[in-house]
């Protein structure tokens, strides 16, 4: 059972032998800097999940791209073998443990794979902006401090300043490394989550059936909740321009729990990811020849 979208992993549990979760503030990558885009990687040799991203007509594949939504993950033991000495977030954090837990499945299943998606979690958001996130085994994500009601969103969210670079500097490198590392044998996925799954996490302390804290706040400050989901949105689209700089040639961006609004109540709520200031948009495109706007595909809720 998942109650957690983690991509790259599915890690939604981990293993009570798993080491003890780090909960310290990550620290910036030493001396990281962007690549050039155009110069600094392989020249890319399976291009077919680019090709069917940008709609290119089916009949004109080879066959449909293939990669798996847990790529990395439990069912390999190379991957059970470095999760034994380090913890979940502490994998994360490090860029070279999160390439090689990328790389796993690409090396085991050498030319049935048509993508690589870098190994992290969606919950890197929230703590750059300042929340404390643990994995607690047997049970998944865990917030020991949720946010409580409006007055503390607006202390700890709403009056803070996110220095994106800084706090998640280590999802770019290890983004780099990764390219690099992959010899352009196919491209890298990077992603982040929606707002309002973020919302709903950052409130409940963790994952929930119904998120009914979460639906409360909207319904109770509903312009709050707004300015909430804003700011993780307006943190969300840097950090995914980040990825772009760093080397992610598609992005994704999982909006898990968009079905437990009304479509009426998504569209009044929930924001799209805010535009990027122009000079940065063109520093993180100017030279990627594939790059695909990201988007939501939100579910339709009852």
């Amino acid at each position: 059972m998942t109650t957690h979208p983690t991509p790259s992993t599915g890690e939604a549990t981990s293993s009570s032998s798993a080491p003890k979760e780090q909960v310290d503030h990550p620290t910036p990558v030493k001396d990281y800097t962007f690549p050039n885009l155009s110069t600094d990687f392989p020249v890319l040799l399976n291009d077919l999940l680019l090709r069917s991203a940008a709609n290119e007509n089916p009949l004109e594949l080879d066959h449909p791209p293939i990669w798996v939504m847990r790529q990395a993950g439990r069912y390999l033991p190379e991957f059970l073998a470095v999760r034994k000495n380090h913890s979940f977030f502490t994998v994360c954090r490090t860029p070279e443990l999160a390439c090689e837990l990328t790389m796993q499945p690409i090396r085991r299943y050498d030319g049935l794979l048509d993508a690589s998606i870098i190994f992290s979690d969606i919950l890197v958001v929230p703590q750059a902006m300042g929340m404390v996130v643990e994995m607690k085994g047997g049970v998944g994500p865990h917030f020991p401090e949720p946010l409580r009601n409006p007055d503390d969103a607006q202390k700890r969210i709403l009056n803070r300043a996110t220095n994106v670079f800084a706090e998640l500097s280590y999802v770019f490198a290890a983004i780099t490394l990764t390219r690099k590392t992959l010899g352009g044998k196919v491209p890298l996925i990077g992603f982040c989550a929606g707002p309002w799954t973020l919302f709903g996490y950052m409130v409940e302390g963790g994952g929930s059936k119904t998120w009914e804290k979460t639906k409360a706040w909207c319904y109770r400050d509903p312009e709050n909740a707004k300015a909430v989901l804003h700011q993780i949105a307006t943190v969300s689209g840097e950090y995914l321009v980040g990825q772009v700089r760093a080397g992610a040639q598609l992005l994704q961006v999982f909006d898990t729990n968009a079905d437990v609004l009304t479509p009426r109540r998504v569209r009044d709520l929930h924001p799209p990811l805010p535009r990027p200031p122009a000079q940065t948009r063109q520093g993180a495109t100017e030279r990627t020849q594939h790059l695909l706007p990201p988007h939501d595909r939100i579910r339709q809720g009852n």
